[in-house]
């Protein structure tokens, strides 16, 4: 009744199908929708050359509209949480930054954190200082520039 082809798309059809469920991100998906559609035209009984065409074709139709979705669905969380959210603020010394040394406190958004400086010497109390990442317990941070 049906031919080998139609056998051989959705057997791989349905495989996309399965190893998409252990897959992140939509990879499989696209093809397992292409594999679908070659399936459908081989029930159809269209030549294996137009199988595969439609099997392209609509594999990446599929892949480019889903990798936007996917794309959407797997971007970093718009608020940070934790020390993260400080990463980017700007903060004021408030006892001075020593380099190589445990001595030093910035004040950002109303909590006092210790900080390191690596790189630009002494900032006294009262620089304007950005963070820029987190090493343990110590803010990393570089003084702002006027």
């Amino acid at each position: 009744m049906f031919d080998a082809w139609f056998w051989i798309w959705a057997i791989l059809a349905l495989i996309l199908f399965v190893g998409e469920i252990f897959t992140a991100g939509f990879f499989m998906l696209p093809f397992g929708l292409g594999a679908a559609i070659a399936a459908l035209l081989a029930y159809l009984q269209i030549e294996p050359v137009w199988q595969m065409v439609g099997f392209i074709a609509v594999s990446a139709v599929a892949f480019s509209l889903l990798r936007n979705v996917a794309e959407r669905l797997t971007h970093d969380p718009p608020q940070k949480t934790g020390v993260d959210r400080l990463i980017g603020k700007h903060g004021v010394v408030t006892e001075e930054i020593v380099p190589d040394s445990s001595y030093g406190q910035v004040w950002v958004e109303r909590e006092e954190w210790r900080a390191d400086a690596p790189g630009s010497g002494r900032l006294v109390v009262d620089t304007a200082v950005e963070i820029l990442g987190v090493e343990g317990s110590h803010l990393v941070v570089r003084p702002i520039e006027d």
